[in-house]
């Protein structure tokens, strides 16, 4: 091979740093190389990643491979380990094109491959400009890095660092540039996004921002938001919620539980109703609003009526795309230390839930028959709804949005008929 592969894992922030990586990497004058951008979530998003970068060096005997991203700064030891890896960089050096120039030579000691500083130390987020994303439709706009909180289930604050924020006026100029580059849709993310800008000056909102992007970028056709912890919603959301069209009508919600108990164990701050208030006050104000969220089964202590909770919570919300863990004990987290359930048990909560799922979705699907949607097509033949609902678009052109008649759904997506396209 020749030039940068990257190989990304985990979520939409590592998929915009991967495009700011191989920018970088370039901009070094690296050549034939591959870049793992890892995943610290679960135990099983670590298992994937060190199979792909045994399958890369497989493939690519004379590449050389570099492991970055969240679980090379939580584990970067075990990462310089692995004989297949020649270097590994922290999720602040992997950024940088400085620390491409000094890579290590290959076959050096596992010691000397390491590029992995404090993550705490740092302060702030830089903006990071992109002006394409590789293979994505919509344009992935980074606001914020990092978190405060410690939720006793998670590692990512020691993979990302605390949270810090991107200045309103770069993350503007970000927008603009998407958009001449032909996105219509702008997709705003951050490992806490809803945190963003209580470290700069005069503490804007997520919210405010949104505001401010869609004002000053007008532009933009589709502004959404990546996942948001419900409880640190601002008037300024919930103003763009009943009057802002271009702001679509679906929000991704990190609610992990629906046990008080477990939500307690988990130190999250929202409670059961806080959960349920939030879902039926978007609602309110625009009828036909899409949720999706997380949410872990087995957590330890978790007993069958916490269990059921949780499914009672989906159901009572409805949520339309509800995605499903089953815990996984992350090393140096409390959750780890609190009693464990039997692992068949938690792969069976996990199963039980992943079938209310399933049903809420079919559920949604079904709600959709018959009515009237403007898609955005995919590369692959796909296109999401405004709602972000999966459809078949089949022989419809990438990037274009699309008036569409929905006409049946197979369980899984949505099935429909086309009128007219708009400009590609």
């Amino acid at each position: 091979m020749s030039g940068i592969d990257v190989i990304t894992f985990g979520c939409r922030l590592n998929t915009y740093e991967s495009e700011v990586m191989k920018a970088e990497a370039h901009k070094a004058g690296v050549d034939n190389a591959i870049v793992v951008n890892t995943c610290a979530v679960t135990g099983e998003a670590v298992r994937q990643a060190r199979q792909a970068i045994r399958r890369a060096r497989r493939e690519n005997p004379a590449a050389r491979i570099i492991v970055t991203g969240c679980a090379a700064q939580t584990e970067a030891e075990s990462f310089a380990a692995m004989p297949e890896v020649d270097a590994v960089l922290g999720n602040e050096e992997k950024l940088k094109a400085e620390s491409y120039r000094r890579l290590p030579d290959f076959g050096v000691a596992s010691e000397e491959k390491l590029r992995v500083n404090d993550i705490m130390s740092v302060t702030e987020t830089a903006p990071q400009m992109v002006s394409h994303i590789d293979g994505h439709v919509r344009g992935f706009l980074q606001v914020q890095n990092g978190c405060d909180h410690r939720c006793t289930f998670c590692i990512i604050p020691y993979g990302r660092g605390n949270s810090r924020s991107v200045p309103m006026g770069a993350v503007v100029e970000q927008a603009r540039r998407l958009v001449e580059h032909g996105y219509r849709e702008i997709v705003l993310t951050g490992v806490d996004a809803t945190s963003y800008g209580a470290d700069l000056p005069g503490t804007p909102t997520l919210g405010l921002l949104a505001k401010t992007l869609l004002k000053q970028v007008p532009e933009i056709l589709r502004l959404r938001l990546s996942s948001i912890d419900s409880i640190e919603a601002d008037r300024h959301l919930f103003d763009l919620i009943a009057d802002e069209q271009r702001f679509m009508p679906h929000l991704h919600l990190s609610l992990q539980h629906g046990d008080d108990m477990i939500l307690k164990r988990m130190k999250r701050r929202h409670s059961r109703a806080d959960a349920i208030a939030f879902a039926t006050q978007v609602r309110r104000l625009r009828p036909g609003f899409a949720f999706g969220a997380d949410m872990i089964a087995g957590f330890p202590t978790e007993t069958d009526a916490m269990a059921a909770n949780s499914a009672r919570l989906a159901e009572e919300i409805g949520i339309a795309h509800l995605h499903v863990f089953p815990y996984s004990p992350r090393p140096g987290t409390p959750a780890a230390r609190m009693p464990q359930l039997d692992r068949a048990l938690v792969k069976s909560r996990a199963a039980a839930l992943r079938a209310v799922a399933e049903r809420l979705h079919a559920d949604h699907l079904g709600r959709l028959l018959g009515s009237r949607q403007t898609i955005l097509v995919e590369m692959n033949g796909m296109a999401h709804t405004e709602d972000f609902t999966l459809v078949a678009a089949p022989g419809l052109a990438p990037r274009s949005l699309v008036d569409v008649t929905i006409t049946g759904h197979n369980g899984r997506y949505l099935e429909m008929h086309h009128a007219a396209a708009t400009a590609a």
